[in-house]
């Protein structure tokens, strides 16, 4: 009788597991942003019912890495995809992991192409349980696959330098709207199986390390998950001339304190001064809000260039001195100090102007069982 109950047990935890909504977000923070994207052909669709996945810059042991762009088999019929972004949070880049769902959620901004340019999804809809594809933005052989549109799309978002993070210094100008916010509290699927393998085999390789290719991916795209020596493969035909900064610690998992930069010694070495992201949806209170921001980030900026002008002139006077080695670093620890006190006040004051949005809407919940 015990061990029947928890059986018992046991089925109704995998039960109500199942029926939990799945979040995909994975907490990386990385101190400098992830490469350009790279420019590379998409290799056709193999068969119906493939959906496209772009390729994207993920995180591991110190560096980016490219995972790329491939086709997968959607989770169930009607479900889109949500690519992953890199977004700034005011002290480091963010990683937010991609979904499956109903609709396409935000994505930052970031134009990947191949229907992915910035906002929704224009590479495809679902209709009657069969996935239509438009062959304006996809790769489609007729031969193989039937069921197919043409649609052209204006592409409204050039994103000439192909930049793939959200936010923070020459980051991509875009926060969620409502619509983006209610799918996000939706219920999610998080990548499937085929997509794990793609990741992991990417991570293996270090062909696909931004330190190794500098930004250009030998292999950009591939037609299936994990076939890597396909001949269908493609490598990237423009890269982003691509150097990572050597002052970034390895990034940490959910749960555990976010990285941050080994310790900046004067105020150029920090990070772009923070974006906030405006989360209130009153429209006057919003612009509101930026107006704060704008002029706060001004006035941070401000500060920065009046501390660096007042520690390269101390250089300039430590070098008409000759002084010696140890009083140089002496100098450079009072600068290492001044700097990091400045990050920090900078730091406190982006989130107490955070704390003045008002919050927003709880989360509607409705009877409706999801099916």
């Amino acid at each position: 009788m015990r061990r029947s109950l928890l059986v018992l047990v046991s089925c109704l935890i995998i039960l109500l597991s199942l029926a939990t909504p799945l979040r995909a977000d994975v907490r990386i923070a990385v101190g400098f942003a992830p490469p350009p994207l790279p420019v590379y052909v998409q290799p056709p669709c193999p068969q119906e019912g493939f959906i496209w996945i772009p390729g994207y810059w993920a995180w591991n042991s110190g560096d980016y890495y490219w995972v790329p762009g491939t086709w997968v088999m959607a989770p169930r019929p009607g479900y889109l995809w949500t690519p992953p972004y890199w977004g700034w949070d005011g002290v480091s880049f963010v990683f937010y992991e991609g979904y499956w769902g109903p609709h396409v959620g935000f994505y930052g901004g970031i134009n990947y192409g191949y229907g992915y340019f910035g906002h929704g999804y224009d590479g495809g809809r679902w209709q009657e349980g069969h996935f239509f594809y438009n062959r304006a933005v996809n790769n489609v052989n007729v031969n193989v696959v039937h069921i197919v549109y043409r649609t052209t799309i204006i592409n409204n978002n050039t994103n000439v330098v192909r930049v793939s993070y959200n936010g923070g210094k020459g980051g991509v100008n875009a926060r969620p709207t409502p619509e983006d916010e209610s799918i996000a509290r939706s219920n999610r699927v998080p990548p499937v199986a085929a997509q794990q393998q793609q990741v992991q085999e990417a991570r293996g390789n270090p062909r696909l390390r931004a330190t190794d290719n500098h930004g250009k991916p030998p292999i950009a795209a591939t037609p299936r998950p994990a076939a890597f020596n396909d001949h269908a493969a493609v490598a990237a035909r423009k890269g982003g001339n691509y150097t990572p900064p050597p002052r970034t610690e390895p990034s940490a998992p959910a749960g555990s304190e976010s990285p941050r930069p080994s310790p900046a010694v004067h105020p150029h070495d920090l990070p772009p001064v923070a974006h906030a992201p405006v989360n209130n949806p009153n429209p006057k209170q919003q612009q509101k809000f930026q107006q704060q921001q704008d002029k706060l980030v001004r006035q941070q900026e401000q500060e920065r260039e009046k501390l660096q002008r007042k520690q390269d002139q101390q250089h300039a006077q430590m070098q008409k001195k000759n002084a010696d080695e140890a009083r140089q670093r002496q100098l450079e620890s009072q600068h290492q100090q001044q700097t990091r006190q400045l990050a920090e006040k900078q730091q406190k004051q982006f989130q107490q102007l955070q704390k003045k949005q008002a919050p927003p809407p709880p989360p509607h919940h409705s009877n409706t069982q999801p099916h």
